[in-house]
């Protein structure tokens, strides 16, 4: 059966104490960066077995790190990469020694995702995140453009050098759609935005640990068929973001968990029936009444009702 997790920065706050009180006992962990010591680096052994450690005695288990060393010389094929690449060789060793079997990475270049409104009204007077192509800012990235394939020649690049690490540490590298799916964006081509480049990435290099985020909001921008697409995928996904939103690729907000246009539990029944027992987790919640906006899509208190939802819709299912 899969778990359900949620995402857990690694400095303690009270969200430690309400996934708690959810029930939740598993993390998606970032990366020690605000703690290294001199002469760390945030993949080395020490400073990912403090944060280990910490979660651990907020009696969270790390299932998944969702964080990156930088990576912007990798994707762009620039003088450095190597330098970059090391470092991410050093996390899968690390996290190998660990335990802790996935890392959820991109190959989205410059900037990260992208949205042009974070405070959209929505239900109840709550407010959630939105993107609109036309509102994009100009001065978005100060890099010149670059094509989509040259960010494939620099992803295969990437992949031949890690993922014979990541098979030898048995961490699977669990790839993040970009989000929003569309290319470009003020000149910088994104790839990871159709099934048919998703699949494109598993067979370019061949491995049990070249494995997808099946991150639903992005990828039902993607598909009318998101249960197809999570079935067509079946082994080759590794981790969840479970949320909906509505709209197009150029233009939509995000939901509720349960006022979007997925059928999400259909969803649900999807993951049973490809036998994924992998980490699921919450993402991109409402703001809602009594909570702050400040780091938009993942207020405290969105995350208890988007818990509550996944597991009665996984009650459901598997009870079945």
């Amino acid at each position: 059966m899969l778990e359900i997790a949620e995402f857990i920065n690694p400095t303690p706050s009270p969200l430690w104490k309400l996934a708690k009180q959810a029930g939740v006992d598993l993390a998606v962990g970032g990366l020690p960066f605000d703690t290294l010591q001199a002469g760390e680096k945030v993949g080395d052994l020490a400073p990912l077995k403090r944060m280990q450690d910490r979660y651990a005695e907020g009696g969270f288990k790390l299932e998944v790190i969702e964080a990156r060393p930088p990576l912007n010389k990798a994707k762009r094929g620039l003088a450095g990469r190597d330098e970059e690449i090391d470092v991410v060789c050093t996390l899968l060793e690390s996290m190998g020694k660990l335990g802790v079997p996935v890392w959820c990475y991109e190959w989205m270049t410059d900037f990260n995702w992208v949205r042009t409104n974070m405070a959209t009204p929505s239900r109840g007077g709550s407010v959630v995140t939105s993107f609109d192509a036309n509102d994009v800012p100009e001065n978005i990235t100060n890099q010149p453009p670059i094509s989509e394939e040259e960010l494939w020649t620099n992803l295969e690049y990437f992949l031949k050098r890690v993922l014979p690490v990541a098979e030898k540490a048995n961490v699977k590298l669990s790839m993040h759609p970009d989000d929003p799916p569309i290319t470009p964006i003020r000149g910088v081509s994104r790839i990871m935005r159709t099934i048919d480049n998703y699949q494109r990435l598993i067979d370019m290099v061949p491995s049990t640990h070249n494995t997808i985020t099946m991150c639903q909001g992005n990828f039902t921008l993607m598909t009318d068929d998101l249960p197809k697409a999570i079935k067509k995928f079946g082994k080759k996904i590794s981790f969840v973001h479970f949320r909906d939103v509505k709209g197009v690729p150029t233009r939509f907000e995000e939901t509720w968990h349960d006022a979007g246009k997925t059928d999400m539990l259909a969803c649900m029944q999807a993951y049973r029936d490809i036998g994924f027992e992998g980490v699921l987790r919450p993402d991109h919640v409402p703001t809602v009444e009594g909570d702050s906006n400040a780091n938009a899509g993942y207020s405290s208190f969105g995350r208890l009702y988007a818990i509550g939802y996944i597991r009665g819709l996984r009650e459901a299912v598997y009870a079945k």
